[in-house]
């Protein structure tokens, strides 16, 4: 048969790009290092040491006291999922902060998990109001507050003191998404009073993608023993989980040890440099390329709270989304974002996140940026 003839397969040689879109991000070749470390099983006393050390780490950049800090086996998605199934039953009601596609995308979960989304909607590009968030809570017997601390299909940085006062004047657990904020935004878990929050190990982290940091602490799981029902998800059900990560080690799931080396190693070189120094250090990338893109003659897509780790831009007119980031690429092996859903061909999304987030590759994006924009006609 045709298809099982043999066929040559080169060897992997992958090319070498600045990632400046909306995540993956850069790897930090520390990690990538770290990764190549022989592996060892999943249960073996050394891997315990690093399981620890890993949940230390995670306590530091998350800014949390939680016994229940530690990395997911899976993406961000695997985060947000799983922070959904072990809180909704069937009938609860979750108001949710919808202003863009992953807001969108919590709303979803909640639903196909058997609970009511009380979607509290804000425009694409603005933040969500603590007054609407109170006003749904009012109406309603809602057990949570789902929203996303930065939007990433629009760069949005959402305020989260206010929300968080309300949600607890109305007994609803908080749940927060940072996948594009932890390590490079202003996050603190237990001074905010958040319940439960999940990231990614792909952007401000610097590490490749594939787990899913996350932490819950008491309250929500007082919420969670206390369900009707099991956690309908046996992967992703927490008390299981814990039990793996904790003291007892009862075997769960083969953890990804390379992947948990690379974070491991990813969390250090934060712990390194100090958490204010990296929030400093993102401010200062985005405020260097925010001058610099207005300088092009370009506008930012947000007008107020902008993430300083994902920055977009709104596409000119008559210029193409498409040839811009098509030559980007190609040309100068740069990539960036593109529009999500409705955005889609009207913003450009530039992250500069974690090991990418420099005045050099501040530099290298608007130089190029410019050339590619004289090539397709645009004048500021």
């Amino acid at each position: 048969m045709e298809h099982l003839k043999p066929k040559h397969y080169k060897e992997l040689a992958p090319p070498q790009r600045i990632l400046l879109g909306g995540g993956p991000n850069d790897t930090d070749p520390r990690v990538l290092k770290a990764m190549i470390s022989h592996p060892v099983g999943h249960l073996d006393p050394y891997f315990l040491e690093i399981m620890d050390d890993t949940m230390d780490l995670l306590r530091y950049v998350f800014r949390t006291r939680n016994k229940f800090c530690l990395p997911l086996s899976g993406t961000g998605s695997a985060g947000m999922e799983s922070a959904i199934c072990n809180i909704v039953e069937e009938g609860d009601e979750v108001v949710v902060g919808v202003n863009g596609f992953f807001g969108q995308r919590l709303s979803d979960i909640v639903t196909r998990y058997g609970g009511k989304s009380i979607e509290v909607k804000e425009d694409w590009g603005k933040s969500i109001k603590a007054e609407e968030v109170e006003k749904a809570l009012s109406q309603s017997n809602a057990k949570a507050v789902a929203i996303v601390h930065v939007e990433t299909s629009t760069g949005v940085l959402q305020p989260l003191e206010k929300i968080s006062r309300i949600a607890k004047q109305y007994g609803a657990l908080l749940l927060v998404d940072a996948v594009t904020s932890l390590g490079g935004c202003e996050l603190d878990i237990d001074k905010l009073g958040i319940d439960i929050c999940y990231s990614v190990s792909q952007k401000c982290l610097s590490c490749p993608p594939g787990l899913a940091p996350i932490t819950v602490n008491e309250r929500a799981f007082d919420v969670i023993h206390n369900r009707r029902t099991r956690v309908q998800s046996w992967y992703f059900d927490f008390s299981l989980i814990q039990d793996y990560w904790s003291n007892s080690r009862r075997y769960h799931h083969t953890a990804p040890v390379s992947m948990i080396y690379g974070l491991r190693e990813a969390l250090r070189i934060v712990h390194e440099e100090g958490l204010e120094e990296r929030w400093r250090r993102h401010k200062e990338s985005s405020l260097a390329l925010i001058k610099g893109i207005e300088s092009l003659g370009l506008q930012m897509f947000v007008s107020e709270h902008r993430a300083p780790s994902l920055n977009s831009v709104t596409v000119p007119n008559p210029v193409s989304d498409a040839n811009v980031r098509g030559t980007l690429l190609d040309r100068f092996n740069i990539e960036i974002g593109g529009g999500l859903g409705v955005l889609k061909g009207k913003i450009w999304r530039i992250g500069l996140m974690g090991f990418s987030s420099n005045q050099k590759n501040v530099n290298l994006v608007l130089g190029a940026l410019e050339e590619v924009l004289r090539g397709e006609g645009f004048k500021k």
